[in-house]
């Protein structure tokens, strides 16, 4: 297709002095496309998205006078491809354009929006308008001949296309009938449509050129299980007190049951040997029994340190088990990658020069005062970058080649964000289908730093908003303004996080918490023991008494099954049946479709979520102690419907239904059900 685009203009200097010195560094161009979103810092980051993942480009596009200016989003393949989505202007006087984008397959893509001037559009108004007062007739329908000429010489058509166009021309140059018919030959709607479809195009323009990372849909859909391995079939001796551990291959029996909810991906707290210096004992106290296992996180011992498996849990023969046996189930393997040391960590000998040692000659353990983490050891980045870099990609790769597809990675905003860039870019250049999880419960400029330089997901801070309107404030910052590049990820709990909404708000709260983080995330987690609500919290501290990162905690699974002392008493079916709502509604699969509604009641949270033909609605009572009656006001045509439509409503959950309309009763609490996860069904 051959197109006419603006060249440059030779720059006019004055004396020995160069005007260009006062030109710009991206001149706006014969066309503009200014405001062109997303733009993810400017175009230092790619946006992301997922196979099949759909999102707007919008810009600023116009140019002077009264012709016809058009836009089209240019899309680039990994193959070098280029494809062109045509734009709408959605508020002429305001100039805003914008198309809806998606990638068929993983790899790095681009886009750039081109304005451009649209001789068609330009003759087509002008014509209607001169041929009906009579002015300049002939001239008109000649210019019409010649510009449909142009198009079938240097634009691709069909045949049926080029068919048509010549018809066209005929028309309008068939002196023997009346200038109005003469005229509807070149604008008939077939011909519009033509010249919409497969435009003339003139001065094009392109834009800046933005990047575009495009993965794997793991990188924003599936739901997480967490598992500290060596509790796993761990048990305690009830006459000598004595404690066994779990190994990897006991923990490999627990995954048909976590496949079994639905889940997508198991998640394991590090697998490597623990430090004995300064080890953490139960409740994270100073002093350690000579049978308590230490928190995992204090990695490394004269075992071997991040690229060795603690002896109690096995060897790397049963760590590959653990991940064939997963793999079986349908799930991924997730490892913690905690890039921190024990004081008997090999690298505090071999390289000591990659601490920071302090006046007196000690090596500094970490701190968040007050907490103080004596067992523990903080890499210093600053000393030997170079040797760390190397390191760390090498221990990564060894967790790569024994079947590991996702990094959980421990407290990524203590460490170097340049790091963070380098080292995904370095794997994904060689392995594109690893994906990293960022743990970063911290500022928002670091949250949303770490995720533009690679991290494909985030920890968020959906345990802390648990109010309804700040709830909807979130989510739709979320979906709206970072979403080009952060993707969250839901958990109501975590081995660290036992808020005292989930401390005090009893089952409830519990069910009402994990069908949120399920409804409102593409990708969610529950920390292990969740189905039992276990609730209790260590005085003094937002996380668990007896918490597992300082002993085992041995569950007794079977009790809660068919047969057992406690069947009944887990959440383990509710969320079997979360998983199998999301599974089933691919509406759910997405970040950017949300739509909240209005409830009267504030302490009430309802939105909806479409894909397709694919319509949820939720509608949530956010307060677990009380029962609340309101009424939820639906925006009708969020839902693709008409104001005065009705509809069947289906509740996944109780599998009850209603009619429903733009206004509809709900009664949620404890003697009912916190929430309604809705199906919407036609009539």
């Amino acid at each position: 297709m051959t197109e006419t685009q603006p060249t440059s203009p030779t720059v006019p200097t004055t004396g020995t002095t160069a005007i260009a010195a006062a030109v710009p560094s991206r001149p706006v161009g014969r066309i503009p496309s200014l405001d062109v979103r997303p733009a993810v810092g400017d175009g230092d980051f790619p946006t992301k998205s997922v196979v099949g993942e759909s999102f707007a480009v919008t810009a600023t596009v116009f140019r002077e006078g009264h012709d016809a200016v058009n836009a089209s989003v240019a899309v680039t393949d990994p193959d070098g491809e280029v494809s062109q989505v045509p734009m709408r202007c959605t508020n002429p006087g305001l100039d805003t354009w914008i198309a809806t984008i998606s990638a068929d397959r993983p790899g790095m893509w681009s886009y750039c929006v081109e304005g451009w001037s649209d001789p068609y559009a330009t003759w087509a108004h002008d014509a209607v308008i001169k041929i009906a007062a009579d002015v300049d007739t002939e001239v008109m329908l000649e210019e019409g001949a010649r510009l449909l000429e142009r198009a079938v010489d240097s634009v691709d058509h069909t045949p049926d296309d080029t068919r048509t166009l010549q018809a066209a021309i005929t028309g309008l140059r068939d002196a023997d009938e009346e200038p109005g018919t003469r005229i509807s030959a070149g604008t008939s709607a077939a011909v519009r449509h033509i010249m919409t479809s497969t435009p003339l195009r003139d001065a094009v323009t392109p834009g800046t050129s933005y990047s575009w990372w495009v993965e794997r849909e793991r990188a924003l859909y599936g739901a997480w299980y967490e598992i500290f391995p060596r509790s796993e079939g761990a048990h305690l001796d009830p006459e000598t007190g004595t404690w066994f551990t779990g190994t990897l291959r006991t923990a490999a029996q627990r995954l048909p049951a976590i496949a079994g909810m639905g889940f997508d991906v198991v998640y394991l707290t590090p697998v490597h040997p623990i430090g004995q210096t300064n080890r953490k004992g139960p409740n994270n106290t100073l002093v350690a029994g000579p049978d308590d296992p230490g928190s995992p996180y204090a990695i490394g011992s004269a075992d071997g340190g991040h690229d060795a498996i603690h002896p109690d849990l096995g060897t790397f023969d049963d760590f590959d088990a653990f991940v064939a046996a997963a793999r079986e189930q349908g799930l991924e393997v997730a490892l913690d990658l905690a890039l921190q040391c024990a004081p008997d960590h090999p690298w505090v000998t071999s390289h000591p020069e990659w601490f920071t040692t302090r006046a007196d000659g000690s090596i500094a353990y970490a701190e968040n005062p007050p907490k103080k983490y004596q067992d523990i050891y903080p890499l210093n980045f600053d000393n030997d970058p170079d040797g760390i870099y190397a390191e760390v990609r090498r221990v990564v790769q060894v967790w790569i080649d024994h079947g590991v597809t996702i990094f959980r990675v421990d407290n990524p905003h203590t460490k170097p964000v340049e790091f963070w860039q380098w080292l995904i870019s370095d794997v994904a250049a060689a392995h594109p289908d690893i994906i990293w999880l960022a743990e970063a419960f911290t500022r928002p400029a670091m949250m949303a730093t770490l995720a533009k330089v690679g991290f494909q997901q985030s920890y968020t801070y959906y345990a802390w908003r648990n109010e309804a309107p700040e709830l909807r404030e979130y989510v739709e910052e979320l979906a709206r303004d970072s979403a080009p590049y952060m993707r969250p990820s839901f958990w109501p709990t975590t081995h660290d996080i036992l808020t005292p909404y989930m401390q005090y708000g009893g089952p409830t709260a519990w069910k009402l918490r994990a069908a949120l983080a399920a409804t409102l995330s593409p990708t969610y987690g529950i920390y292990a023991g969740y189905e039992l609500i276990e609730h209790v919290a260590r005085p003094g501290a937002e996380e668990q008494i007896d918490n597992e990162k300082y002993q085992y905690k041995d569950r007794e699974w079977s009790r809660y099954e068919a047969g057992g002392d406690r069947e009944g008493q887990s959440l383990a079916p509710f969320l079997t049946r979360l998983n199998e709502i999301r599974a089933q509604h691919p509406a759910l699969h997405w970040l950017r479709n949300i739509t909240f509604h209005h409830v009267d009641d504030q302490q009430m949270l309802a939105f909806s979520k479409k894909h397709g033909d694919d319509v949820i609605i939720v509608v949530a009572n956010t307060d677990p102690h009380a029962t609340r009656e309101s009424t939820v006001r639906l925006d009708m045509g969020a839902l693709g419907l008409a104001q005065h439509d009705g509809f069947v409503a289906h509740d996944l959950l109780s599998d009850a239904s209603w009619r429903w309309g733009a206004d509809n009763y709900v009664r949620l609490g404890p003697d009912t059900e916190p929430l309604h996860i809705v199906h919407l069904r036609r009539f």
